[in-house]
């Protein structure tokens, strides 16, 4: 085998072979193949697409290329979920403990921040004395006592797809959908789960903007848990607006903890039900009734000893930011459109975010919202609050919620986006 000629074979459209593939994936890793070359053969995979053996195969390839989990010693079926990421989607946090609370094991290994996008683990770091990084022992400890465990992938589980998708964030190859499709999924059949859930956003602030290409992502990735014997099955949701009333670490994970105590914003509690009753479904559990884990505590008693369990303190005061920055309706009448990428674009300029995946981020730091689309607004009344420790940054927020919203006459009719707008199994 020679790159080069891998190369060719996808740049004049044609279909990589089961040996090209494995070749180049293991080369790659092996650093073989260097970082110029997988970026040619990335830029021919997102110009001229991949077909399901390919896609099949290359995901089998990352696969190998490290350790593979099981989880056979624990006395419960298990069940993981992936999001594809958006603003104000903390419904991991929740979602883990109340499908632990219903009698499934979740090994929810989760991913930091990049861009207007929040992450899992950046959000729980903002308690005092939370730790993301397990040894696999750990992990399975944590899980096995606790019904629950959301931490960092370890370096052993697909490595080669660490490479490639450092790679493709810096050579514009993020967007292909088969590289997109092989990098998640390879991590979450090598994490060893029985099913899987996928929450695939739809939306200004998704990575996909509209639902034919959401459907294509899903499709895909569905057809990749299938193939590989994990009962997979995918939901599309609305990312237009975003989640719940903040987007930011710390300001997340309080609103997260007023949804395990039988509150916090409809549209969060919602989405949460739906994801688990689809992952208790996939796991084969027929009678549990996340509704009413959430409204009797259970699923509260698991958050708590969960985050116990990973050296975190449940009851510390999270993180407040030092200064606050409100920001008023220019006009009375109905909100109609909070745009969620202008939202995530505030908050991670404010700090909640990161550019690069070695910058720090801010606990406190993030966005406040007081208003969804659909309420009646009045003149001077706070939208936004923007919390951050840095105030320079105030004005660069603010810059970013320019044309964030649309307020329309008082008695304009107002029909808000389903949250779940597809289901795909």
């Amino acid at each position: 085998m020679d790159v080069i000629s891998v190369i060719r074979t996808k740049r004049d459209k044609g279909e990589l072979s089961p040996e090209q593939i494995d070749w180049v994936i293991d080369a790659y890793t092996r650093g073989a193949v260097a970082d110029e070359q997988m970026s040619a053969l990335a830029m021919a995979i997102l110009l001229n697409g991949m077909n399901r053996a390919e896609i099949a195969r290359w995901t089998a390839a990352m696969i190998a290329s490290g350790e593979r989990m099981e989880f056979s010693s624990l006395s419960r079926p298990t069940a993981d979920k992936h999001s594809t990421g958006g603003v104000g989607d903390k419904i991991t946090l929740p979602l883990a403990p109340l499908v632990a609370a219903c009698g499934a094991a979740v090994p929810q290994l989760s991913g930091r921040g990049l861009g207007h996008t929040g992450g899992t683990l950046d959000k729980l770091e903002s308690i005092p004395g939370w730790r993301a990084l397990l040894s696999n022992e750990e992990m399975l400890h944590v899980l096995d006592t606790t019904g629950a465990v959301i931490c960092a992938a370890g370096d052993g589980l697909a490595p080669a797809d660490k490479k490639l998708y450092a790679l493709r964030d810096v050579t514009g190859t993020v967007e292909a959908i088969p590289l997109i499709a092989s990098s998640i999924m390879s991590k979450k059949i090598a994490e060893g789960t029985g099913s899987l859930v996928l929450d695939v956003k739809v939306g200004t602030g998704a990575f996909m903007k509209n639902i034919e290409d959401a459907r294509e992502l899903a499709s895909t990735m569905v057809g990749l848990g299938t193939d590989s014997g994990v009962k997979t099955v995918a939901l599309l949701t609305d990312m237009s607006t975003p989640l719940g009333l903040t987007a930011g670490n710390a300001l997340e994970v309080r609103e997260s903890v007023e949804v395990l105590a039988g509150g916090g914003p409809a549209d969060v509690v919602e989405l949460t039900i739906a994801l688990a009753r689809e992952m208790l479904e996939a796991a084969g559990i027929k009678d549990a009734d996340p509704a009413k884990a959430l409204a009797d505590g259970s699923a509260m008693d698991h958050w708590r000893r969960m985050i116990a369990a990973q050296g975190g303190d449940p009851d510390a005061a999270l993180p407040v930011a030092r200064e606050q920055h409100v920001v008023t309706a220019p006009s009375s009448g109905v909100l109609t459109r909070l745009d969620a990428y202008d939202i995530g674009i505030a908050a991670w300029r404010l700090g909640a975010g990161r550019a690069r995946k070695e910058d720090p981020v801010q606990a406190g730091a993030g966005v406040e919202i007081h208003a969804k689309p659909g309420d009646t607004v009045t003149a001077g009344q706070p939208l936004v609050t923007l919390h951050t420790d840095t105030p320079e940054k105030f004005d660069y927020a603010l810059g970013s919620l320019d044309g964030a919203w649309d307020i329309a006459p008082a008695g304009t009719a107002f029909t808000p986006n389903p949250i779940v707008l597809d289901r795909i199994a």
